[in-house]
């Protein structure tokens, strides 16, 4: 394995200098960005938390497969998640993707990256799960000099040079020291200090390019686990739309922290710190956009007026029981409803009481872990551009 004796100071700065120009007003976004996230997190009920982090996992996954230019719709996701894959071999091989990113977040929503997002098992074991779920078709990459195509290894730092645009990649051999500098750098600090360093570290991580494929989604879901953990977000909400949406700003700032230190005003490491500012500080703009994005769609009254609007031109279309008016507009207010107080909120017989939750239970727009379980309000991807209108493009 080819080693080029590179030492770990060529992607220093990792961090930007407390003494650094652009400090104050990256801390000052950084706490914007905390107060915005907690006040969101806590204007919603934890039911409907849980609920609209499952949706905003498919939300993730579209953007960050977007992002590398395999659009699979979130519809198309949902659908996948229920084992219902197109005809089409293409489609469902991005339906299989989507799939594997989908798995990989879940894990993580449930602790999986929890304390070590940053940490080479971790961030293996995160490429691992990942890759190990895509379909063989997915697990190839060719290279583009000399044509010759190479194996993904899940969960494996790569054995060959690489060259990304104008980045040449550091040698195979240098990965485990720079991946080691890596982790001594970001996976000890405090959560403000964590925050600030959200867009350094998917930089770098990107910079060193671990893997022979998958970097993007890892870095993508590292910054995820990052965030979700040090702003408590209860994944209701997402960095990746927000790249996916400033696309070209997002790989202009990525392009720009590969530069070098232009003078002795840039930093005092070999890349430029300049840059790295600047993309942290369109990182956490970004962040913030999204947290505010989802705090408008999830305001609680225009959430039950689009839900109820909705529902209303079902009863005319006779799909829904005009009683299932009650049973949604009390799971926006509450989150949840035990199902034994259905019959007494309806006015109804215990049976009739039964047939309309069947109706919401079948078509997904509520869900229960049981037979005996308490009722959740769902947020089916087939109903996002009713219900949370921009939240990905309509189909």
């Amino acid at each position: 394995m080819t080693d080029r004796n590179e030492m770990s100071t060529k992607m220093e700065p990792l961090l930007i200098r407390e003494d650094a120009r652009q400090r104050g007003e990256l801390a000052d976004l950084a706490l914007v960005l905390t107060a915005k996230s907690t006040g969101l997190r806590k204007s919603l009920p934890p039911k409907i938390v849980n609920a609209l982090a499952s949706l905003v996992r498919s939300m993730n996954c579209y953007y960050s497969n977007l992002i590398e230019g395999h659009d699979t719709h979130p519809i198309d996701i949902e659908r996948a998640l229920d084992e219902d894959f197109s005809s089409d071999p293409k489609q469902r091989v991005l339906q299989l993707e989507a799939k594997a990113h989908i798995a990989v977040q879940e894990w993580i929503d449930e602790g999986g990256l929890d304390g070590r997002a940053t940490q080479t098992e971790a961030l293996l074991e995160t490429h691992r799960r990942f890759c190990e779920l895509l379909p063989d078709e997915l697990l190839w990459v060719e290279n583009p000099e000399t044509r010759q195509r190479e194996k993904v290894i899940p969960g494996a730092l790569r054995e060959s040079d690489i060259i990304v645009g104008r980045h040449v990649g550091i040698s195979p051999g240098a990965l485990p020291r720079f991946m080691s500098r890596f982790e001594a750098a970001y996976s000890k600090l405090g959560k403000f200090d964590s925050i600030l360093a959200a867009a350094a570290a998917h930089h770098r991580l990107l910079w060193i390019h671990p893997f022979l494929d998958g970097n993007g989604r890892v870095a993508r879901l590292m910054s995820y686990a990052m965030l979700r953990e040090t702003l408590d977000t209860g994944g209701i909400w997402s960095i990746a739309r927000g790249l996916a949406r400033n696309e070209s700003e997002y790989k202009q700032h990525l392009s720009n922290c590969d530069l070098q230190r232009r003078n002795d005003l840039d930093g005092r490491g070999e890349l430029s710190e300049e840059a790295l500012a600047e993309f942290t500080k369109f990182f956490l703009k970004v962040c913030i956009d999204q947290v505010e994005f989802m705090e408008e769609l999830m305001q609680p009254r225009r959430l039950r007026d689009r839900i109820m609007i909705w529902c209303e031109e079902e009863i005319r279309a006779d799909a829904l029981s005009p009683k299932s008016e009650k049973i949604l507009s009390t799971l926006i207010l509450q989150g949840e409803l035990a199902r034994g107080d259905v019959a007494e909120l309806l006015d109804t017989g215990e049976r009739s009481a039964q047939r309309v939750t069947k109706i919401l239970l079948d078509r997904g727009i509520i869900k229960s872990r049981s037979t005996r379980a308490p009722l959740h309000l769902a947020f089916p991807a087939s109903l996002a551009s009713r219900w949370m209108p921009g939240l990905f493009p309509d189909k």
